[in-house]
């Protein structure tokens, strides 16, 4: 968990991104769609920060470690058990 917090200026303009499903003022939660997209382009050879700019994220809000962070998580799910364990089964 990342300790940078989200402002409401911040929160407001994540979600306005169509690859978010939830954000607080602590985390941001991605659609499926942007997880399987992220890993074909990863795949391909794109840089995360590459592939998280091109699909209308601000950076400078929400920070590199939190997309090393992601990716690499989003990597390891798909390397165990394929796209199904990209998905967020919460309620």
């Amino acid at each position: 968990m990342s300790k940078k917090f989200f402002s409401n200026e911040d929160i407001s303009i994540l979600f306005k991104n169509k690859y978010v499903k939830r954000v607080s003022e602590k985390g941001i939660t991605y659609t499926d769609e942007f997880k399987r997209l992220f890993i074909a382009e990863n795949e391909k050879g794109k840089f995360p920060r590459e592939i998280f700019e091109e699909c209308g994220f601000d950076i400078n809000i929400i920070g590199l470690k939190r997309i090393q962070s992601s990716g690499g998580r989003w990597r390891s799910a798909f390397r165990r058990n394929g796209v199904e364990q990209l998905q967020d089964t919460r309620k």
